[in-house]
């Protein structure tokens, strides 16, 4: 957490300006950026590999389409727990990650405990993942699945300025 809170405090208005056009395309060329952003392609370069090494950018990865892998279904699942113990928690969690299904995951306040982002290719498919994720296991009191109708707004930008 303490890196994390350095990073925010080191960036200024061009770093600012370098991640907006990072996160709109992770592959546009340092030419490119440094003439949006009035520097030179090493200037560009240095502060890209800083923003990197300081966990500013975390990863940088394809962004794919599920339908395109027919993964056509998204579903919210928020989930209830029967006990909040750390251990208990912290193997949900594990679970969680190790889900491909499972895109986002959070950990909330209020009557829920956790909200998930599930893809998969039908019903069936949804009904093995919250098999083997929720319904067999006891920490697990409930969960609720949403239907996603419709995918209005999809992404992990942050806002930049």
């Amino acid at each position: 957490m303490r890196k994390a809170y350095r990073a925010v405090m080191q960036i200024d208005d061009v770093d600012r300006a370098i991640l907006a056009i990072l996160q709109r395309n992770s592959r546009t060329i340092a030419e490119d950026i440094g003439a949006e952003v009035g520097l030179s392609a090493a200037a560009v370069q240095r502060r890209t590999k800083r923003l990197r090494e300081n966990g500013t950018i975390s990863a940088e990865v394809a962004v794919l389409d599920p339908r395109a892998l027919g993964q056509v279904m998204t579903f919210v699942v928020l989930v209830e727990l029967e006990r909040e113990r750390a251990h208990l928690l912290d193997e949900l969690r594990r679970r969680f990650l190790a889900e491909e299904h499972v895109q986002q995951c959070y950990c909330v306040t209020g009557q829920i405990d956790f909200v998930l982002v599930i893809s998969a290719r039908d019903m069936a498919e949804f009904d093995a993942v919250t098999k083997r994720v929720l319904s067999d296991n006891p920490t697990v009191r409930r969960f609720t699945t949403n239907v996603v109708l419709d995918r209005v707004k999809v992404g992990l930008t942050v806002p930049t300025g």
